[in-house]
């Protein structure tokens, strides 16, 4: 049986060499479609984002400036909306359902880093996939750090950091992100 490619551990969420050839080719022509994309006028725009994401629906809206690492993690359903300045670091699949929107600046985080500063230094990474679901607001600034699951209808708060999965229909503020309000059992906050 052969090893790996780092490419494959990388997918699996397994430690991966992110220098490796393959992986900086794949985010060579990545940068070179967001210069594009970035660049491109509105009517433009549709096709360069099915040429580079995983998947994308019917009348998806991002806004430049987008970036992201390899774009075919990437998949967006219908009626997504991205504002200006979105980072979505997708080591691994990014998945966004229907009709969410997403404010500006909000960074989306699949990729991690060894805790461990010796492994770090042998320039190891790895990363946890992210699921947002149908119907999301996610407000401007906010980040998702990596492994993070957002039910259906759920809101984020502008600038909130989310460090844990958030139950449909909740809403949570702050960092770390905490519920207000919302879904079954969750233990709602005074911001």
């Amino acid at each position: 049986m052969s090893a790996l490619t780092e490419k494959q551990k990388m997918l699996a969420g397994d430690l991966y060499f992110a220098l490796d050839s393959e992986l900086t080719t794949e985010r060579t022509r990545c940068e070179t479609a967001l210069v594009n994309y970035n660049v491109a006028i509105p009517e433009a725009r549709e096709q360069l984002l099915e040429q580079l994401l995983g998947s994308v629906g019917k009348q998806v809206v991002i806004r430049p400036t987008f970036a992201c690492d390899y774009g075919y993690n990437i998949h967006l359903d219908d009626y997504v909306f991205l504002n200006f300045n979105c980072v979505l670091l997708d080591v691994c699949p990014i998945h966004i359902g229907a009709r969410t929107q997403i404010g500006p600046a909000v960074q989306i985080y699949t990729a991690d880093h060894p805790r461990d500063p010796s492994i770090r230094h042998q320039g190891l990474e790895s990363g946890k996939p992210i699921r947002i679901g149908a119907d999301v607001w996610i407000g401007g600034g906010a980040i998702l750090l990596p492994g993070v699951t957002i039910g259906d209808g759920a809101v984020i708060g502008a600038g909130s950091v989310v460090t844990r999965s958030v139950a449909p229909g909740t809403t949570v503020v702050g960092n770390p992100a905490k519920p207000i309000s919302g879904g079954p059992g969750s233990k709602a906050v005074t911001p």
